[in-house]
């Protein structure tokens, strides 16, 4: 009798749960240096919803549960931000201080680089028309 082969996520590899509560949490520590201060201001006073939120949606886009997905009746995140007049500053500050925070919470490098190259495309999809926007 052999064990079955067990294919670990995205999720798994990063470290689970808390690596990625670990990873929102950084986030959105880092979003509040002056550097992102256009970033900041497109949200909330209190991102305590924000964090829950991000870890939710990490946990599902990374191959773990997908209880907040379920709870939130599905989710597109194009669609969640597609009122929020990203421009081509917003994205490179969020692509930055996602950098940042995989690397402050210490998510291993391989990981951190190919999660930054699928969030690139992800990113520049959330652009709007505006000042600061790339063309279509």
């Amino acid at each position: 009798m052999t064990a079955a082969t067990v294919t670990l996520t995205p999720y798994d590899k990063i470290g689970g749960a808390d690596a990625v509560r670990r990873l929102a949490a950084a986030f959105y520590d880092v979003m509040e240096a002056p550097d992102y201060a256009a970033l900041r201001a497109m949200h909330e006073p209190d991102l305590g919803s924000m964090r829950v939120a991000l870890a939710g949606f990490l946990t599902a886009w990374l191959g773990g549960p997908r209880d907040w997905i379920t709870s939130q009746g599905g989710f597109c995140i194009m669609s969640r931000h597609a009122g929020m007049g990203i421009t081509e500053t917003t994205r490179a500050q969020w692509m930055a201080a996602m950098r940042s925070a995989l690397a402050q919470a210490e998510i291993a490098p391989q990981w951190a680089e190919k999660m930054v190259q699928a969030l690139e495309p992800i990113s520049r999809g959330m652009l709007r028309r505006g000042v600061g926007a790339l063309p279509a």
